[in-house]
């Protein structure tokens, strides 16, 4: 089979997940290509996510290397294991690459996390919020495409609506929620809806209000999608160039203790849940 063109993010991901149990070993890539009776060629292409790799390989390859982590092991089996094509790839073409593999990531998730500073959580956000937000932000959307992102949407939104949940945690800024994103109506709608899926057993949502005294952390929204296996988390960010993901375990220890920091200048469940329906009666 030829090597893939242009591999997921996951497929990358497993790749440098392979890579980096091999370097932790101190196993080069032509030892680990001929214990496993392949090239290094072919083990390149593994490496970085163009060629896949079957589960007993990737077992035979963590006995070399010393990894007895099985959680872990297990994880990477799963990843090798998957076959068929995710709701998401229906998309492929109309939404960017990112989005698909955010998607991807998501499907996958033992529990996700996220901060907002500007803006509505996507998973939390109405219908006419998205397409208030689309239109805005790319104004040169056809008609067709636009109704295509609103859909997109809507449909990662399954992942906390549909059973079996993933448990959803949220801290949004008091400034996304009085930004009217839409108009009044629109925002009103908006509101509610947040308060609706809070109500959630799997849903936590967090106001950080504008009151709070220790925060100063203004410019570090982020999302941050737990695993199966810790080392397999990964946080997307937004950048000036767009949305990046990050699974290097330094930046991951850094936005754990980050959004751990968050947590606790941000108003508990119940409070912002009252302080969500003041901002209701407000509008």
């Amino acid at each position: 089979m030829p090597p893939r063109s242009n591999p997921t993010y996951r497929q990358e991901r497993l790749g440098a997940e392979l890579r980096k149990m091999r370097e932790r070993a101190g196993i080069t890539a032509r030892a680990a290509a001929a214990m496993l009776s392949s090239s290094p060629m072919h083990q390149s292409h593994v490496e970085t996510g163009r060629s896949g790799i079957s589960e007993d390989r990737i077992r035979r390859l963590a006995r070399h290397c010393a990894c007895d982590d099985s959680a872990y092991i297990d994880a990477l089996v799963a990843m090798t294991l998957e076959r068929g094509k995710g709701w998401w790839e229906e998309y492929r073409g109309v939404i960017v690459p990112v989005g698909l593999n955010l998607a991807e990531l998501e499907h996958h998730a033992v529990r996700i996390q996220t901060f907002q500073m500007a803006h509505v959580p996507g998973l939390l956000q109405t219908e006419e919020h998205m397409r208030a937000a689309f239109r805005y932000a790319s104004p040169e959307l056809t008609p067709q495409d636009l109704e295509a992102y609103v859909a997109f949407r809507l449909r990662r939104q399954h992942i906390i609506t549909d059973s079996p949940a993933t448990p959803y945690e949220a801290i949004i800024h008091e400034a996304a929620l009085r930004i009217l994103v839409g108009g009044r109506k629109t925002a009103h709608a908006q509101l509610e809806r947040i308060l609706e899926r809070s109500e959630l057993d799997h849903v936590t949502v967090r106001v950080l209000p504008f009151a709070a005294e220790d925060f100063a952390g203004a410019g570090h929204s982020m999302y941050y999608v737990h695993g199966p296996a810790p080392q397999l988390d990964t946080v997307q960010a937004e950048t000036g160039h767009g949305s990046v993901f990050f699974d290097a375990e330094p930046l991951l220890k850094q936005h754990r203790k980050r959004y751990d920091r968050l947590t606790g200048s941000a108003l508990k469940p119940a409070e912002s849940r009252d302080f969500i329906t003041h901002m209701l009666q407000e509008l």
